[in-house]
């Protein structure tokens, strides 16, 4: 059995979508099954069995024996929630929770990290162990992560493959039930076929043109493509950055939007909040050579081509991967 957790969720169902189309049985959804809108996002899949979350350690312990790989998927990733037990109940404690039963049971393990933890990247975008440590997290979001990961590798005993993916801005179908958290991607879709214009942050960094503020956009299909490509590899343990190594502005992201809706182009510049303005993000970029180094070498989605792929087949369409 390949076990996601967080199945409901948007990286977690359009992994079981992949396995799925791969040829992949067994496959086991853990997750609250309590919301409608994330719910959407299982239909039509074929499933060996639904675990509530809260019962999932137990079921680790009465079905190890027949698990293949976990996939813990499953977070609070909400960045302006500042309950700070709410992110070390379920982010933290739950996932030591999971990573002692997967060394106990000697099961192979991948979770969610963030890019989140780099903070304002001060220290770079490298996914250097040695550097996890010194990282300096904007908020309580980002320090769950950070501190799970700084605990992983504290351990003295680990799962016998296991690996941590810091997800940098991901995007892409199934992610309609996030509201506020979903990719820029989503928002500037639905706010350009509502209005035929884009409202993007006006620049208050004398470094960066309005618009120019970067980031690295990936694709939720080359995020699960890595996951299944360290399933399949099961060696080099390890926490490895997830972006495509390539920054991309806000300006580019909206003109492919627009491309792919077939509308022209229509955008202007706003204040950033003040309350969000001295913690925000100008550049983030992940150093992908370590994935690279242990033989991912498939090429990744220019912003164009995912942006296309996400408009044209899902968004304008209303379906799910």
């Amino acid at each position: 059995m390949i076990v996601v957790t967080g199945a409901a969720g948007f990286i977690g169902s359009c992994l079981l979508a992949r396995l799925s189309e791969l040829g992949y049985v067994d496959l086991v959804a853990v997750d609250e099954f309590g919301n409608d809108a994330k719910n959407k996002n299982l239909q039509g899949k074929e499933l060996f069995a639904k675990v509530d979350r809260n019962h999932f350690p137990k079921w680790i312990e009465e079905n190890h024996r027949f698990i293949q790989i976990i996939f813990h998927l499953g977070a609070r990733t909400d960045t302006t929630e500042f309950n700070r037990q709410i992110f070390q109940e379920l982010n933290v404690n739950y996932s030591k929770t999971v990573w002692n039963l997967c060394v106990e049971f000697g099961l192979p393990l991948v979770y969610a990290s963030s890019a989140a933890t780099y903070g304002l990247g001060e220290l770079g975008f490298e996914d250097n162990h040695s550097v996890i440590k010194n990282l300096k997290p904007l908020n309580p979001y980002g320090d769950s992560k950070n501190e799970f990961d700084c605990w992983a590798l504290d351990q003295a005993t680990k799962p016998y493959f296991w690996s941590a993916l810091k997800f940098f801005n991901v995007y892409g179908p199934n992610e309609y039930h996030k509201g506020r958290m979903a990719s820029v991607v989503f928002h500037a879709f639905n706010q350009i076929t509502q209005t035929d214009g884009m409202k993007l942050f006006r620049s208050h960094n004398p470094n960066y043109q309005n618009g120019e503020q970067l980031r690295d956009f990936i694709y939720v299909k080359d995020v699960v493509d890595v996951c299944i490509f360290l399933m399949e590899t099961r060696k080099n343990s390890g926490i490895y950055n997830l972006g495509t190594g390539n920054a991309r502005t806000f300006l580019n992201l909206t003109k492919a939007t627009f491309d792919a809706i077939g509308k022209e182009e229509n955008i202007e510049f706003v204040d950033t909040p003040s309350d969000i303005r001295d913690k925000y993000q100008y550049f983030t970029e992940a150093k992908m050579t370590k994935l690279r180094s242990i033989g991912y070498d498939k090429p990744f989605y220019t912003l164009e081509e995912g942006v296309s792929d996400y408009v044209k087949r899902y968004l304008l369409t209303g379906d799910y991967l």
